[in-house]
């Protein structure tokens, strides 16, 4: 199976895929796609994606079928049904229903009020760079602040359990952003505890997004 993830270096939804790649053990090709300047709204990107988000994951199977995933938690779940070994989500119902409920506490609550195309149009409203971090530091807060007590009752070393999972792939680059709009962390020491276990982990470590090929570190 050949993999090829269509990325932005320091973008959260690609950032996860690749976390999940890496605790997968698959092997997988970055093309980086350049969200400054407008590469994912170019006609060859929409080909692909029609949504002009990334990530987009390229599948071609063993007998030559090409596929195109897109949305990282739907990418995330497609790894574990097929590589299911090491898991991301567990095997039991309910535990599944809580790993999902706080995986998406970040990908559907936190993150797309804050994401790239907000700040732009928070921007064209004339909302100065303060004005942007103080946005981004309300929902992140708001978001962990539901979080926190969740990564504290369920985690045992990870966000969730003892081995890194769904949960870990969403937090770790939620709270990468978090540090970029300088949100204040004290108030969540479970999440902080379980984010820097998360990144001793070599697959964990290897997708931050200082280490991509197109990270600029502006």
């Amino acid at each position: 199976m050949k993999l090829t993830l269509h990325s932005a270096w320091r973008a959260s939804a690609p950032y996860r895929v690749r976390i999940g790649l890496n605790l997968k053990g698959l092997d997988y090709a970055i093309q980086p796609v350049d969200l400054v300047s407008s590469q994912h709204q170019d006609e060859a990107y929409r080909a692909l994606n029609p949504q002009a988000l990334v990530p987009t994951l390229e599948v071609e199977t063993p007998g030559g079928v090409a596929r195109r995933l897109t949305q990282s938690l739907a990418i995330l779940e497609w790894l574990d049904d097929t590589v299911p070994e090491p898991r991301l989500l567990p095997a039991d119902p309910f535990d599944r229903a809580t790993v999902r409920a706080m995986a998406e506490i970040i990908a559907c609550d936190i993150h797309p009020v804050n994401n790239l195309r907000i700040l732009r149009a928070l921007t064209q409203l004339g909302v100065d760079q303060d004005g942007r971090d103080a946005w981004a530091q309300r929902w992140i807060a708001d978001g962990f602040m539901a979080l926190e007590p969740m990564v504290a009752e369920h985690g045992r070393g990870y966000a969730f359990g003892d081995a890194p999972g769904l949960v870990d792939c969403c937090l770790v680059p939620q709270v990468y952003n978090a540090a970029r709009f300088h949100v204040d962390m004290t108030p969540f020491p479970a999440i902080n505890a379980a984010v820097a276990k998360a990144l001793n982990h070599p697959a964990i470590a290897a997708a931050h997004p200082n280490l991509q090929p197109d990270a600029t570190h502006a």
